[in-house]
């Protein structure tokens, strides 16, 4: 089982604008051959902040009448404040450390990975605490100027281990990084 940052990031590291949108990812549509069927298959839990939440919630379905959740795996939202429910999935709303929501998140998994979903900082606190054994990311042929970082924290000792490097289309490279906890 491993704890792992699955997303992809603007040229000039934003994994969102700064209005935190994504329109600048979805131009791209799936890249072609992408990796995301194979990784979902491997996750048995999630984990997004407050952020990431409420971006899926303003984003509804088709009919416009209800948010888009795709997940089958529990999810553990971090936020500090009441944020709605999303009707048949299962979502538990969490705060404060990490650590004791990364344990009851692997025993939910089954084995499987722990997939945090983002945002950068959230990430960063399971970095902090050595929870963080892998980063995928899809770096995407545009840049943004600004917005939300893709990992908002220093990692230079031991600096990560590339384990990959892939091609997927015209606009993305997928770069796969093995994690060592902070010394």
């Amino acid at each position: 089982m491993k704890t792992q940052y699955y997303t992809a990031t603007s040229l000039d590291g934003f994994i969102a604008d700064a209005e935190n949108s994504l329109d600048w990812l979805f131009q791209f549509g799936e890249p072609e051959n992408g990796s995301y069927s194979n990784f979902i298959r491997e996750v048995g839990a999630i984990a997004m902040g407050a952020t990431t939440y409420e971006w899926i919630l303003s984003h509804p379905s088709d009919d416009h009448s209800n948010p888009v959740w795709t997940y089958e795996q529990p999810a553990w939202v971090f936020t500090s404040r009441s944020l709605p429910t999303i009707p048949g999935a299962d979502i538990k709303f969490v705060k404060g450390d990490v650590r004791p929501v990364h344990q009851e998140m692997s025993a939910a998994a089954g084995g499987k990975n722990i997939w945090l979903v983002g945002g950068g900082d959230l990430v960063g606190q399971f970095y902090d605490h050595g929870l963080l054994d892998e980063i995928i990311v899809q770096i995407t042929s545009v840049t943004l100027g600004s917005g939300a970082p893709l990992l908002p924290r220093r990692i230079v000792t031991p600096p990560l281990k590339l384990l990959s490097a892939t091609v997927y289309g015209h606009a993305f490279a997928e770069l796969r990084y093995q994690v060592f906890p902070p010394e």
